[in-house]
């Protein structure tokens, strides 16, 4: 069954969920796994795909968006539809809902910031997720 972590941001970090993002995919590729970050909303979506190109000056994530690169040799895609064009170990989700098909991935992620539709969206989709009995990890996370 998909485990399912939640990263809720505190309301001292100095980012915002999209940059918090851009760190969790550093660590899931550090670990040689591929990532889609489920994100419905195309302005969040190029959005985030800006702050890949440049939220680290000494180095650069392989990434883009889904239907604008080979999906094949891209490890981390962005995309608005939940379901993978390529095998894909971990799901980003920064959609309000969840996703309606979990069985592609072995972990989703799904990071919070205290934006208040975000948290209420994140509190919903938590009790989804176990109400569908999916191992929940909870982590609180300073940027």
């Amino acid at each position: 069954m998909t485990r399912i972590d939640f990263y809720t941001l505190a309301a001292d970090s100095s980012g915002d969920r999209f940059i918090f993002t851009c760190r969790l995919l550093e660590r899931i590729r550090a670990e040689g796994l591929r990532a889609l970050v489920y994100c419905p909303e195309s302005e969040w979506a190029r959005h985030l795909d800006r702050l890949l190109w440049t939220f680290r000056e000494d180095g650069f994530l392989p990434h883009g968006l889904v239907g604008q690169v080979d999906a094949e040799f891209t490890p981390v895609l962005i995309g608005a539809d939940p379901r993978p064009p390529v095998p894909t170990e971990v799901l980003v989700n920064l959609a309000l809902t969840p996703p309606d098909d979990l069985s592609p991935f072995a972990r989703v992620c799904e990071p919070l910031d205290q934006t208040p539709s975000v948290l209420e969206a994140g509190r919903a989709r938590y009790r989804h997720y176990r109400q569908l009995g999916h191992p929940l990890e909870h982590h609180q996370v300073r940027l």
